[in-house]
């Protein structure tokens, strides 16, 4: 199991996308390209079973398959998350269970995907039931009011400060929560790793103090990702913003325009171009039209000096 530190956490991370055969199952053939990709973008870790990587839908065999096959063609190089999210603690108890001695470094939790009229109070002692039970050290998802049962900032704090927990994802574009955040991960030095998930406005997360980005686009935009982040750290916030207007142009042809209206199957079309891929088929029945299949193969063309560096 890969050491969790600064020098390994820090930096961008992709929230990877599960490469399915026509049949819907793993593409195990892909899972190595897949990772020798992303090693090739300069990304320092891959969360699977995310919402991009179809976690919530594909069977506990797969998820199983998916940590072990991933692991095996990582050979300890990036670090490895996955999500273990569930409707219950006893669930996502068993989510860890299923995957701890696959060669998975860090269990990450969400907050419930249903759950009616429940009390921060509950919501915590959920989270933390999970944390102490895990194997694993624990990284937190942080959706705010984006996600369908919300953590609010102070229950976030509790949750975080946890010995257990390494690593948050905020993806909430909540400036109260990033100050919050900014806060913990100072105090908490060298223990707790902040990483934000809003890929169209990272700038302002690494001049605050994140210690880097996981973004669901990483699979392409992995290496545009990590110029915005020296450059932001090195504190020439004008050339990241210019670097982050960029990739936000390609990332909004990938996904299909406003509204990211191609979001998923753009998200592994692209990858089926760059030759990652055999198949841009999704569980959740994502399509792409052909419209914008034909924009992404143009992208592909003129930007590989930044998809394939």
């Amino acid at each position: 199991m890969k050491e969790l530190n600064r020098e390994n956490i820090s930096g961008v991370w992709s929230a990877t996308p599960t490469p399915f055969t026509e049949d819907l199952q793993l593409d195990v053939d892909a899972v190595p390209r897949l990772v020798e990709h992303h090693l090739r973008l300069g990304v320092k870790g891959l969360f699977l079973g995310g919402t991009s990587g179809e976690g919530p839908w594909i069977s506990d065999s797969m998820r199983i398959e998916l940590a072990k096959e991933t692991a095996t063609a990582n050979r300890e190089r990036m670090l490895l998350a996955f999500q273990v999210t569930d409707n219950s603690a006893m669930r996502a108890i068993d989510n860890i269970k299923r995957i701890e001695d696959s060669g998975v470094d860090i269990a990450v939790i969400a907050p419930p995907f249903f759950q009616i009229n429940a009390s921060q109070e509950y919501l915590r002692d959920q989270y933390i039931e999970i944390i102490e039970s895990s194997s694993l050290p624990v990284g937190v998802y942080h959706r705010g009011k984006h996600s369908s049962v919300m953590i609010e900032t102070a229950t976030l704090e509790e949750i975080i400060r946890h010995p257990k927990v390494i690593l948050i994802k905020d993806s909430s574009g909540d400036p109260a929560a990033r100050k919050m955040i900014c806060a913990a991960t100072r105090k908490c030095q060298d223990a707790l790793f902040a990483l934000n998930g809003d890929e169209f406005d990272s700038v302002p997360y690494a001049a605050a103090g994140y210690d880097g980005f996981l973004f669901g686009g990483a699979c392409f935009n992995g290496f545009m990702a990590n110029q915005i982040f020296k450059l932001a750290k090195a504190g020439d916030l004008q050339n990241a913003q210019a670097v982050q207007d960029h990739m936000n142009t390609i990332m909004t042809k990938v996904f299909g325009g406003k509204g990211i209206p191609c979001w998923l199957a753009g998200q592994k079309q692209i990858m089926v171009e760059l030759g990652i891929f055999n198949t841009c088929r999704t569980i959740i029945n994502y399509r792409i039209t052909e419209e914008y299949s034909k924009i992404i193969k143009e992208t592909v063309e003129q930007e590989k000096s930044y998809l394939l560096p």
